[in-house]
């Protein structure tokens, strides 16, 4: 691990690549099909340290309210010759930024000890606040989750434990192609879904090997008119099961219109 780490961490991946083209130059691999599957690999960080989309932009929201409560009651309170240090409009949102601006705008002003103390809230307390939650929004990115030890691990549903527990657990979704029983590819995702992986995946050994696959396999995971659409216009025969095969052949199904 400690070589891994040193020596090949910035190379390991080329080195994978190259182990590859060499399996296909001596025949054990034709790189022309693909069998692809994900697996979820739980990250080392604290399961308990998350941080969850929902509930920054609900706080977002709410501090933005109060932020602008005070800037328009303090721009009541002022003389008309300083009105035009901050904006009155409540609709827009107010970024960290803006509101910096307008703190310091607002310090050159003649305030009144209510309005000092109101402007001291702002700077001390509610810009931190509006800086920490864009920074939660930006770690986040396109996800709904993260962990505070290790940003770039999603909570997952995991697999049941032996006492038939599924559990939310900080993971990556690991997508790994193989052929022959050797593996040719892999991908590591921040997405729990393995729908949301596939075109991704085959875009990445597109630009490993400079080919693309004829034909993949995959299980109904990845069955989503986004991928059929994907794999057909880029000439590749896809054995991929939609969500409800297995359920549209049942009896049930069938005699119920």
């Amino acid at each position: 691990n400690n070589f891994r780490s040193l020596r090949l961490k910035d190379q390991i991946q080329q080195l994978f690549s190259d182990v590859v083209r060499l399996l296909q130059e001596m025949q054990y691999i034709s790189l022309k099909v693909q069998y692809i599957d994900g697996t979820k690999i739980e990250s080392a960080s604290n399961r308990y340290t998350f941080v969850w989309r929902g509930s920054v932009e609900k706080n977002k929201t709410k501090l933005e309210v109060k932020i602008q409560s005070i800037l328009n009651e303090i721009d009541s309170q002022i003389k008309q010759d300083h009105s035009e240090l901050i904006n009155p409009e409540t609709s827009k949102p107010i970024d960290s930024k803006e509101l910096a601006q307008k703190i310091s705008a607002l310090n050159k002003a003649n305030l009144n000890k209510a309005e000092v103390k109101q402007l001291k809230q702002l700077q001390e307390d509610y810009l931190p606040r509006l800086e920490k939650y864009e920074k939660n929004l930006e770690v986040l990115g396109g996800r709904n989750s993260y962990s505070k030890t290790d940003t770039d691990a999603t909570f997952m549903r995991m697999k049941e434990d032996h006492m038939k527990n599924g559990q939310l657990k900080p993971a990556y979704n690991t997508q790994i192609s193989t052929e022959n029983q050797f593996i040719t590819h892999y991908t590591i995702g921040q997405k729990s879904t393995d729908t949301t992986t596939l075109i991704n995946h085959l875009e990445t050994f597109k630009q490993t090997y400079n080919t693309q696959s004829e034909e993949i396999v995959a299980d109904a995971g990845y069955g989503s008119e986004e991928n059929y659409v994907y794999l057909l216009n880029n000439n590749i025969v896809p054995y991929v099961k939609f969500n409800y095969f297995h359920m549209e052949q049942k009896r049930v199904w069938k005699n119920n219109p």
